[in-house]
């Protein structure tokens, strides 16, 4: 097996790779939205000065390949009958050594194999979705591979989901100041404030309903005492 850079001149066989893995994971995959001369004309569209793609050759034959940005794998594909022989584990450990402060990646949660793959190789999963956002409207997972210092790794993440948190508390804020000017009523609103914990408790199940419902009402109390 060798591992290499893919030139412009690769890029007609990835497509035809790409192709065969998906098909031959069956139900791992949702159906797939576009034709196969579409992610063809996709493949080879690729500008890879922005991406770092590497094919695996077994026997001089193109077996499999990663896309990657400093920060995501984006694809790894291995042909159906080279899997399971260490072309995708191959692949990955030169991505994570490529990526010694971490990488993420999305996969689709019935791709039980992939994840169960990645996870072997150290890959924990941060996020779930309900696929709304992706092509195929299928739920999906955020899974990271945290690198050489994963508290560095994971606090970082943290700073960033801080950052955003502290945007939606400013503008929550700001729509309380300004809700209060057109309210007939200074008093709360029992009723809103148990609808506002539904729809919020779904998007966050892993805290459960109790926790949420303490949350929203320090966010209300504490942004409404501001607003006065």
């Amino acid at each position: 097996m060798a591992l290499r850079t893919a030139t412009s001149a690769d890029l007609p066989v990835l497509a035809e790779v790409h192709l065969a893995s998906r098909a031959g994971a069956g139900a791992a995959f949702p159906p797939d939205v576009h034709t196969a001369d579409e992610c063809r004309a996709w493949v080879a569209g690729w500008d890879l000065t922005q991406y770092d793609v590497r094919v695996a050759e077994l026997d001089g034959r193109v077996v499999g390949y990663t896309r990657t940005t400093p920060t995501w794998l984006d694809d790894l594909y291995v042909v159906p009958d080279a899997q399971r022989s260490g072309v995708g584990a191959r692949l990955l450990r030169a991505v994570l050594a490529d990526h010694p402060d971490g990488i993420g990646l999305w996969v689709f949660e019935s791709n039980r194999p992939a994840r169960d793959f990645y996870a072997r190789h150290g890959f924990v999963d941060l996020e779930r979705t309900d696929g709304s956002a992706n092509e195929e409207k299928a739920p999906d997972i955020k899974m990271v591979w945290p690198g050489r210092d994963p508290l560095a790794f994971f606090r970082s993440m943290i700073d960033e989901v801080d950052l955003v948190l502290g945007d939606v508390l400013a503008r929550r804020t700001a729509l309380t100041r300004a809700v209060q000017s057109v309210k007939l009523s200074a008093d709360r609103d029992p009723e809103r404030e148990a609808e506002i914990t539904r729809r919020v408790a779904a998007v966050v199940p892993e805290l459960g309903h109790d926790r949420v419902s303490r949350i929203v009402d320090v966010i209300i109390r504490e942004s409404l005492d501001a607003s006065r």
